[in-house]
């Protein structure tokens, strides 16, 4: 092999190299901050990750808010009106939430099965619903949240 060979397949092997190392990288970061969807019904079923953020989304159970009057945590369930799981927040929640309404929360599943959030959002009109949520309640709609 004559040198100018040799020196031309070391750079396609180092540029082979390189790519590969930056879409290992690429992937690897992607991964990380891949966030997945899940019904109140797939978290109780055991699906949601417990040491990874992910979204639960559903209807505000009517009569389940519970404030602490030291701090601004409350806590509260969320239903897809087959399963129920509850949810704790810090903070000051978004000024349309309320009970009966469509959320989406992103947070962490504590081994007690609470939901810790470190985001709550919630539905900006009367019409639009997450499609997350849309997707995972009944097909028909219920005269109320429990």
């Amino acid at each position: 092999m004559t040198p100018v060979r040799k020196k031309r397949l070391l750079l396609i092997l180092a540029l082979v190299a390189g790519v590969g190392i930056a879409l290992a990288l690429v992937l690897q970061a992607f991964n990380q901050n891949m966030m997945f969807y899940y019904a109140p019904k797939e978290i109780k079923a055991g699906k949601a990750p417990a040491n990874h953020d992910f979204r639960v989304g559903g209807l505000v159970v009517k009569g389940s808010m519970q404030r602490d009057k030291q701090s601004l945590e409350v806590r509260f369930d969320v239903t897809d009106l087959t399963e129920t799981v509850t949810v704790s927040y810090t903070g000051i929640l978004p000024d349309l939430f309320r009970e009966g309404q469509g959320i989406i929360a992103r947070g962490k599943l504590l081994p007690d099965g609470v939901i810790e959030a470190s985001e709550v959002l919630a539905k900006h009109d009367e019409n639009y619903m997450p499609p997350e949520v849309a997707s995972s309640l009944p097909q028909t709609p219920p005269k109320e949240a429990k």
